[in-house]
C-alpha cells in the first residue's frame, strides 16, 4: 500500500522514488491527478538533474481543447516496492502521478486538508 495526505490545496500527495540515470534513487513529492492519463509527468530541471533518457515526443489534448506537444522520456520509479520502467511527460507543472501508473490500484483519499491518502493493490480473484 502506498499512503498519504492531502495538502492545504486539497491535492492528494504522495512519496515516489525516481531512479536516476545512474541508479540513484531520489525522493520527490508528487501530486495526483487523476485528470491525466499518462504515467508521471516532471518538470524540464527535474528531468535534467535525473539525466533521465529521451525517448520520443508526444501529444496531448490539455482540459481546454488546446493540443501541446512535448517531449517523453524513460525512467525506472519504485511504485508499492517494484522496480518499473515507465515514460516520463516533460510539463512546466509539479511532479503529476497519472491514471496510467495506477491501474490496477484503488484510490482512496480523505478530502479534507491532512486527509489521508491510501492507494491499494486490487486483489484479483
Amino acid at each position: 500500500m502506498i499512503q498519504g495526505i492531502v495538502n492545504a490545496d486539497f491535492e492528494p500527495i504522495i512519496s515516489l522514488l525516481i531512479c536516476d540515470a545512474d541508479g540513484k534513487v531520489h525522493q520527490y513529492q508528487v501530486i495526483i491527478d487523476t485528470g491525466f492519463n499518462g504515467w508521471l509527468s516532471l518538470p524540464p530541471k527535474l528531468i535534467a538533474f535525473l539525466n533521465l533518457k529521451w525517448k520520443r515526443r508526444g501529444r496531448a489534448i490539455l482540459g481546454d481543447g488546446s493540443e501541446c506537444v512535448f517531449n517523453v522520456y524513460e525512467a525506472i520509479v519504485i511504485w508499492d516496492g517494484d522496480y518499473l520502467t515507465i515514460p516520463i511527460d516533460e510539463a512546466d507543472s509539479e511532479p503529476l502521478v497519472g491514471m496510467s501508473l495506477m491501474e490496477g490500484y484503488q484510490l482512496v483519499v480523505q478530502v479534507m486538508e491532512e486527509g489521508s491518502v491510501e492507494i491499494r493493490r486490487i486483489k484479483v480473484v
